[in-house]
């Protein structure tokens, strides 16, 4: 695990797979996306994407794969997220992707509180 990472993030053998396959040269984010809609209702979106040029990296956490690749994590979901959670893949065909794999009540806390 890298030195200064704040999460270690585990990955089973299909987020292996799916991490060699898509390689990126910068870090991946887990980004936390929070709309509000009329009505006071909040929508969270959590995602794992590759870095864009608008993110800038001062606005995140370093995380770790049990590897040492660099993960980058939005400030409010490391709020709300385990220090160790792991990554697995979901979807099917070309809407696979890779996704966080947390169990019920760490999805609710990083949703919802």
């Amino acid at each position: 695990m890298a030195a200064d990472a704040a999460f270690l993030i585990e990955s089973d053998a299909s987020a292996r797979d799916w991490l060699d396959s898509h390689h990126d040269d910068g870090p991946r984010i887990i980004s936390y996306d929070v709309q509000r809609c009329r009505r006071g209702v909040r929508m969270c979106n959590v995602q794992v994407r590759e870095r864009s040029g608008r993110d800038d990296h001062r606005t995140y956490i370093t995380a770790a794969l049990e590897d040492g690749t660099r993960i980058l994590v939005d400030r409010r979901a490391a709020e709300r997220l385990p220090s160790r959670f792991a990554f697995t893949v979901r979807g099917l065909g070309p809407w696979k992707h890779l996704d966080l794999d947390l169990d019920g009540e760490q999805w609710g806390a990083l949703l919802y509180d």
